[in-house]
């Protein structure tokens, strides 16, 4: 008896602590996460509102989010340029495009797979972006963060981002990417053509266009041919006077 009561005295602890155990609840599962927002990014930055503005209109938006949400995809590279950059555009460059041509130049901010700013020092050019066939061009300095990304037209340094976490990234640029395809036909206006000489130009109407010389020879030539024709008259008057006499 006595070494029953002492066994039971030895499990008894083991006892409590297993029914201790089984009434504390379990820890809640973690949920996944949910979707990535790319307008709640870009509006985080409180500088991108003419970008999402024309994503939201264009509905670019949608397109992009189901891309980077599908888990299929090998995520995106955005290059978010800024309101400064949109203000900095030439005057009605922007407004000069229509929808299907805004929508590429949208998308030609946008890369088809994630990038962190290391790997786009040593990516192998031309990048193919959202655009298509229209790629960009990144290169790197050496011991330095900074990239620098072109288009043919414009340079562009990368010196700020948003996320950089799979699967997206966003980079800030101060520029408007334009790509030749819409804005390499742009070029200076011609200068204007030289003025024609007086000669040359043609009379105002109910102006009376000036008299050449040839055709108003000046009044003292006049005059002096009157002067040799009467002078002339005069030799043959007094040579016919002298022929009579002598005959």
């Amino acid at each position: 008896m006595a070494s029953a009561a002492l066994l039971l005295l030895l499990l008894l602890p083991f006892a409590l602590f297993s029914e201790t155990l089984a009434q504390t609840p379990a820890p809640p599962a973690r949920s996944p996460p949910g979707p990535i927002n790319i307008t709640g990014i870009l509006a985080q930055g409180g500088q991108f509102n003419t970008f999402i503005r024309l994503l939201n209109e264009s509905r670019l938006i949608i397109q992009l989010d189901n891309q980077l949400n599908n888990s299929q995809g090998e995520g995106l590279t955005i290059l978010a340029p800024t309101d400064n950059g949109f203000n900095a555009l030439k005057s009605g460059a922007l407004n000069g495009l229509d929808d299907q041509q805004k929508s590429q130049l949208l998308l030609y901010h946008v890369l088809p797979k994630f990038y962190t700013l290391t790997e786009l020092q040593t990516v192998s050019n031309p990048v193919r972006t959202q655009a298509g066939d229209w790629g960009l061009n990144f290169t790197g300095q050496a011991n330095s963060n900074q990239v620098n990304v072109s288009t043919g037209i414009v340079t562009v340094p990368i010196n700020n981002k948003l996320r950089e976490q799979s699967p997206l990234s966003v980079f800030v640029v101060e520029q408007v990417l334009s790509p030749e395809e819409l804005f390499g036909n742009h070029t200076a206006a011609p200068p204007p053509k030289a003025s024609a000489p007086e000669a040359d130009k043609s009379p105002v109407d109910g102006e009376t266009p000036p008299k050449s010389d040839a055709a108003n020879p000046p009044t003292n030539d006049k005059g002096a041919a009157v002067r040799n024709s009467v002078g002339l008259g005069l030799v043959l008057s007094f040579g016919l006077i002298v022929i009579s006499v002598l005959s």
